[in-house]
Order: structure tokens, then C-alpha cells, then sequence
């Protein structure tokens, strides 16, 4: 489903993260079932039965990469989701072997920002990109 279609239907996806008023974040998220292409990869697919919200994506603008807005967006994420009544919310991070990783591919994120937002490491079933959780309480 395209942006527009999604945003016309009454669907929320994702948050914003502002400075002085220019948007300058984003976070996509949702109930994971509304994100079918993680079921059908191999590496993302369902760790269990349990119903989680998914944080899909990031877009930190580049004037304010490293600087933390990614750990904050990741908070703000977890008490959106509290709202929304969710229990567990998962995300799909990269785990950069070094730090010279191109930031288009870091796009689901970093572990470092996950792990400093709370979230732990459930299942690694590639090298580089663990799914990582925060249960709710």
C-alpha cells in the first residue's frame, strides 16, 4: 500500500520528531501485521505467536545524524505504541561490523539506539541484524 493510501485510510504510520519546528525524524510503525514483507523474509520473519508493533524504518535528517535522535525516536515509539494498546514493540536494527557503514543502509536503525532505548536482542538469525524487543509493561 503506497504512503498516500495508507495515511487516506486513517492509518497512523509512523511519528515525527521535530526541532524548532522543522521536521528533522521519522519512524515508521505499526502492528507488524500490517508490514507483510518482514513474514517473508527469512531473517525478519516471526520469532513467535505473540502480537508485536514494528518499528520498520528511520530517516534522520543529516544535519542531526549522531546526535541521539534515534534513541528519542525510539522512546517516543515505545509510548505510542503504549497508547495504541500494544504489549511488545520489535524492531529490525543493523549491527554495523564497523563504523564506516553508508547511512542508506541504515535505514531499520542501529542496535546501539535500541539497546540504549531499553530494548534487548530475542533472536539473531544474521550477523548483522538482530530482532530486538521492548515489552511493555
Amino acid at each position: 500500500m503506497a504512503m498516500y493510501d495508507l495515511v487516506k485510510s486513517g492509518t497512523e504510520p509512523g511519528i515525527i520528531a521535530y526541532f524548532e519546528n522543522e521536521p528533522i525524524g521519522w519512524c515508521a510503525l505499526s502492528s507488524r501485521d500490517n508490514y507483510p514483507a518482514l513474514e517473508r523474509s527469512r531473517i525478519l520473519k516471526k520469532v513467535d505467536e505473540q502480537k508485536v508493533w514494528s518499528i520498520a524504518c528511520f530517516f534522520i535528517s543529516k544535519n542531526y545524524r549522531k546526535q541521539g535522535i534515534s534513541t528519542e525516536l525510539l522512546k517516543f515509539a515505545i509510548d505510542y505504541c503504549k497508547k495504541k494498546g500494544a504489549e511488545i514493540v520489535e524492531g529490525y536494527p543493523v549491527e554495523p561490523k564497523n563504523d564506516k557503514m553508508p547511512a542508506v543502509f541504515a535505514w531499520t536503525g542501529i542496535a546501539s539506539a535500541y539497546l540504549k532505548a531499553g530494548f534487548t536482542e530475542i533472536v539473531r538469525r544474521s550477523e548483522t541484524r538482530p530482532i530486538m524487543r521492548f515489552y511493555i509493561k
